[in-house]
């Protein structure tokens, strides 16, 4: 395609000096599941340009690392008023349960994910 992309540019330390400037790509360079972006495109009706960002979304959920999803998870948790004692066996459970299984973490594990 003829898609000339806008430039960005990154700052520099030294105040109003700009580094080097980089064209942003389209949005769907960085899936390359093409086939499941023409798949989702065709089943949704959404554009080819949107059913990327849906799929790059998807799978940008399950690439999370297991610590930050821990952590995200337990902060979440927390914010509700759960006790550790809640927490950690309903992350466990999440973890057993995701589309992309993590490893089998006891509490221990669980707890110095999220303390140290």
């Amino acid at each position: 395609m003829g898609f000339n992309a806008p430039c960005t540019s990154v700052s520099c330390p030294d105040p109003g000096r700009k580094l080097a400037l980089e064209p942003r790509g389209r949005h769907d360079d960085a899936v390359p599941e093409h086939d499941l972006i023409d798949r989702v495109a065709g089943s949704t009706g959404l554009t080819p340009g949107e059913a990327a960002r849906v799929v790059e979304d998807v799978l940008a959920w399950y690439r999370e690392p297991v610590e930050d999803y821990v952590r995200r998870r337990h902060a979440h948790y927390r914010l509700y008023g759960k006790r550790n004692t809640e927490i950690f066996p309903l992350i466990a459970g999440e973890l057993a349960t995701r589309l992309v299984a993590a490893p089998s973490l006891s509490e221990r594990q669980l707890r110095r994910i999220v303390y140290g």
